[in-house]
């Protein structure tokens, strides 16, 4: 069995009761809604947000396509794509890193024996945004996370305008980022995986 096949937070909203009348059906075949690990196979689909998303605030991508396909091959049970009718609206990526603070190698590597989570990327599609759904797919993330025993916390650097959405999400700052990108400086921040004993217990993990 995989790992999210397990996860009653990552099951597929057409494997969960049903909210409608026995006699109404869909008229479709797709699940309205689902969660998953993303493939190596999503990765043009992901740039594809991820570019429309970063190029025009910053002008550059966290990741670039072959550095989608890069983390999706090593570590695809670190990513997290939200499917609507079977279209990508969102997703986040990750991988693991094996020191306190990140450095310029934690951009490009992953190590498999860390206890760290490095988030690359958190990004919505468009059409998608100003609708929670940043929120929502950071909040399962973090619980899927909890079900991975190896994985103490999770790291992210983000500009500072984006430190109070992550604080919502319980992140922790940290202080600046020794990694600057051409002229962008970014604040570090934390979420402890470990140490919530109660919320592992009520998970289903």
């Amino acid at each position: 069995m995989s790992v999210t096949s397990g996860l009653p937070f990552l099951k597929p909203e057409h494997l969960m009761p049903s909210l409608t009348s026995p006699g109404r059906q869909r008229r479709h075949t797709l699940p309205a809604s689902e969660f998953r690990c993303l493939t190596p196979e999503d990765a043009i689909s992901v740039f594809e947000i991820e570019r429309e998303a970063f190029i025009s605030v910053s002008g550059d991508c966290p990741l670039h396509l072959d550095e989608v396909r890069h983390f999706l091959t090593l570590c695809p049970e670190l990513s997290l794509g939200w499917f609507e009718e079977g279209r990508l609206v969102a997703f986040i990526i990750g991988s693991l890193w094996d020191q306190e603070k990140l450095t310029m190698d934690a951009m490009t590597l992953h190590k498999p024996h860390g206890s760290t989570v490095h988030i690359h990327v958190l990004a919505v599609h468009r059409t998608f945004r100003q609708q929670g759904k940043g929120s929502i797919l950071m909040w399962r993330y973090l619980q899927y996370l909890r079900c991975l025993p190896y994985v103490r916390r999770a790291v992210l650097m983000c500009e500072d305008f984006l430190v109070p959405f992550y604080q919502k999400s319980g992140f922790k700052v940290l202080g600046p980022s020794e990694i600057t990108v051409g002229p962008l400086a970014f604040i570090e921040m934390q979420f402890p995986v470990r140490g919530h004993a109660f919320m592992r217990r009520n998970s289903g993990c």
